[in-house]
Protein backbone atom coordinates (compact mmCIF):
# COMPACT_ATOMS: atom_id res chain seq x y z
CA UNK A 1 0.00 0.00 0.00
CA UNK A 2 3.01 2.52 0.47
CA UNK A 3 3.72 2.11 -3.11
CA UNK A 4 0.73 4.30 -3.78
CA UNK A 5 1.54 6.97 -1.57
CA UNK A 6 2.76 10.21 -2.85
CA UNK A 7 6.20 11.10 -2.80
CA UNK A 8 5.58 13.81 0.05
CA UNK A 9 3.56 11.10 1.95
CA UNK A 10 7.05 8.52 1.15
CA UNK A 11 9.24 10.91 2.72
CA UNK A 12 7.09 11.56 5.82
CA UNK A 13 6.64 7.62 6.61
CA UNK A 14 10.52 7.04 5.76
CA UNK A 15 11.49 9.99 8.74
CA UNK A 16 8.71 8.40 10.78
CA UNK A 17 10.64 5.05 10.44
CA UNK A 18 14.07 6.77 10.83
CA UNK A 19 12.63 8.08 14.27
CA UNK A 20 10.35 5.11 15.73
CA UNK A 21 13.60 4.49 18.02
CA UNK A 22 14.54 7.41 19.21
CA UNK A 23 18.30 7.08 17.55
CA UNK A 24 20.91 9.91 18.68
CA UNK A 25 22.32 9.71 14.89
CA UNK A 26 20.18 10.20 11.90
CA UNK A 27 20.96 10.16 7.75
CA UNK A 28 18.74 11.89 6.08
CA UNK A 29 18.87 11.45 2.16
CA UNK A 30 17.83 14.06 0.57
CA UNK A 31 14.89 14.14 2.82
CA UNK A 32 12.58 17.43 1.28
CA UNK A 33 12.85 15.81 -2.01
CA UNK A 34 9.39 15.89 -3.73
CA UNK A 35 7.57 17.76 -1.08
CA UNK A 36 5.44 20.79 -0.85
CA UNK A 37 6.85 23.88 0.98
CA UNK A 38 4.74 23.68 3.67
CA UNK A 39 5.92 19.77 4.19
CA UNK A 40 9.52 21.18 3.29
CA UNK A 41 9.07 23.49 6.14
CA UNK A 42 7.63 20.89 8.72
CA UNK A 43 10.79 18.88 8.01
CA UNK A 44 12.83 21.44 8.58
CA UNK A 45 11.16 22.45 11.75
CA UNK A 46 11.07 18.79 13.04
CA UNK A 47 15.07 18.70 11.86
CA UNK A 48 15.97 21.16 14.35
CA UNK A 49 13.93 19.77 17.12
CA UNK A 50 15.87 16.52 16.96
CA UNK A 51 19.28 18.42 17.08
CA UNK A 52 18.21 20.77 19.75
CA UNK A 53 16.78 17.60 21.21
CA UNK A 54 20.85 16.32 20.95
CA UNK A 55 20.39 13.84 17.93
CA UNK A 56 22.92 14.48 15.41
CA UNK A 57 21.17 14.73 12.11
CA UNK A 58 23.00 14.17 8.55
CA UNK A 59 21.74 15.50 6.05
CA UNK A 60 22.60 15.27 2.24
CA UNK A 61 20.70 18.33 0.06
CA UNK A 62 20.55 20.10 -3.27
CA UNK A 63 19.02 22.81 -1.79
CA UNK A 64 21.23 25.01 -0.91
CA UNK A 65 19.07 27.30 1.43
CA UNK A 66 18.40 24.51 3.06
CA UNK A 67 21.87 23.82 3.57
CA UNK A 68 22.18 27.76 5.03
CA UNK A 69 20.52 26.61 7.98
CA UNK A 70 23.02 23.85 9.29
CA UNK A 71 25.32 23.84 11.83
CA UNK A 72 28.01 22.54 9.49
CA UNK A 73 28.38 21.86 5.69
CA UNK A 74 30.57 19.65 3.62
CA UNK A 75 30.63 20.63 0.06
CA UNK A 76 30.77 17.00 -1.97
CA UNK A 77 31.70 16.96 -5.93
CA UNK A 78 32.82 14.31 -8.01
CA UNK A 79 32.80 12.07 -4.56
CA UNK A 80 35.64 14.11 -2.80
CA UNK A 81 34.99 16.54 -0.11
CA UNK A 82 36.02 19.72 -1.52
CA UNK A 83 35.35 21.96 1.53
CA UNK A 84 33.88 21.86 5.05
CA UNK A 85 32.35 24.68 7.42
CA UNK A 86 30.05 26.85 9.04
CA UNK A 87 28.47 28.67 6.36
CA UNK A 88 29.60 31.99 7.56
CA UNK A 89 33.00 30.29 7.80
CA UNK A 90 32.57 28.95 4.02
CA UNK A 91 31.58 32.75 2.64
CA UNK A 92 34.37 34.46 4.63
CA UNK A 93 36.99 31.78 3.31
CA UNK A 94 35.85 30.23 0.19
CA UNK A 95 34.59 32.36 -2.00
CA UNK A 96 37.50 33.82 -4.39
CA UNK A 97 36.41 37.19 -5.30
CA UNK A 98 33.25 39.77 -4.89
CA UNK A 99 29.74 39.16 -6.63
CA UNK A 100 27.68 41.51 -8.61
CA UNK A 101 23.77 40.80 -9.36
CA UNK A 102 23.35 42.27 -12.32
CA UNK A 103 20.04 42.85 -13.49
CA UNK A 104 19.68 42.82 -17.12
CA UNK A 105 17.91 41.90 -20.35
CA UNK A 106 18.61 39.82 -22.59
CA UNK A 107 20.12 37.14 -19.97
CA UNK A 108 22.10 34.57 -22.53
CA UNK A 109 23.46 37.48 -24.76
CA UNK A 110 24.42 39.15 -21.42
CA UNK A 111 26.23 36.03 -19.74
CA UNK A 112 28.49 35.61 -23.24
CA UNK A 113 29.05 39.28 -23.60
CA UNK A 114 30.73 39.28 -19.78
CA UNK A 115 32.26 35.92 -19.90
CA UNK A 116 35.51 36.86 -21.55
CA UNK A 117 36.08 39.96 -20.07
CA UNK A 118 39.56 39.72 -18.17
CA UNK A 119 38.01 41.02 -15.34
CA UNK A 120 35.35 38.84 -14.74
CA UNK A 121 36.50 35.64 -12.54
CA UNK A 122 33.51 33.39 -13.15
CA UNK A 123 29.56 34.57 -14.41
CA UNK A 124 26.45 32.65 -14.02
CA UNK A 125 22.73 33.10 -14.25
CA UNK A 126 21.07 33.49 -11.08
CA UNK A 127 17.03 33.88 -10.45
CA UNK A 128 15.98 36.93 -13.12
CA UNK A 129 19.82 38.14 -13.19
CA UNK A 130 23.19 37.15 -13.24
CA UNK A 131 25.57 36.62 -10.34
CA UNK A 132 29.23 37.90 -11.61
CA UNK A 133 32.46 37.64 -9.66
CA UNK A 134 35.09 40.12 -10.02
CA UNK A 135 38.23 40.37 -7.85
CA UNK A 136 37.56 44.09 -7.49
CA UNK A 137 33.83 45.74 -7.41
CA UNK A 138 35.01 49.56 -7.07
CA UNK A 139 37.82 48.38 -10.21
CA UNK A 140 35.89 46.10 -11.98
CA UNK A 141 32.05 47.06 -11.90
CA UNK A 142 32.28 49.77 -14.66
CA UNK A 143 34.35 47.31 -17.11
CA UNK A 144 31.34 44.67 -16.63
CA UNK A 145 29.02 47.97 -17.31
CA UNK A 146 30.71 48.60 -20.58
CA UNK A 147 31.17 45.28 -21.87
CA UNK A 148 27.31 45.25 -21.39
CA UNK A 149 26.74 48.32 -23.31
CA UNK A 150 28.68 46.90 -25.98
CA UNK A 151 26.44 43.74 -26.40
CA UNK A 152 23.25 46.43 -26.51
CA UNK A 153 22.68 44.79 -23.06
CA UNK A 154 19.52 46.85 -21.33
CA UNK A 155 21.17 47.16 -17.46
CA UNK A 156 18.54 47.72 -15.21
CA UNK A 157 21.00 47.50 -11.86
CA UNK A 158 24.57 46.04 -11.19
CA UNK A 159 24.41 45.73 -6.98
CA UNK A 160 27.20 43.74 -4.58
CA UNK A 161 25.38 41.51 -2.53
CA UNK A 162 27.11 38.79 -0.35
CA UNK A 163 27.64 35.16 -1.42
CA UNK A 164 25.20 32.68 -1.22
CA UNK A 165 25.73 29.04 -0.21
CA UNK A 166 25.62 28.41 -3.97
CA UNK A 167 27.82 30.55 -5.35
CA UNK A 168 30.56 29.44 -2.91
CA UNK A 169 29.55 25.75 -4.13
CA UNK A 170 29.91 26.98 -8.07
CA UNK A 171 33.26 28.28 -7.28
CA UNK A 172 34.40 25.72 -6.03
CA UNK A 173 33.41 23.40 -8.41
CA UNK A 174 34.88 25.83 -11.50
CA UNK A 175 37.95 26.08 -9.43
CA UNK A 176 38.04 22.30 -9.70
CA UNK A 177 37.18 21.36 -12.80
CA UNK A 178 40.00 24.06 -14.04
Amino acid sequence: ITGTLSTGWKQRLALGCALIHEPGLVFLDEPTGGVDPVSRRNFWDLIYDLSRSGVTVLVTTHYMDEAEHCHTIGFIYNGKLIALGTPENLKKTKMRGQILQVECAPLLPALEAIKDVPEVIEAAMHGAGLHVVVEDIARDTPVVRQALKRADVRVEAITPVEPALEDIFVSLVEAQSR
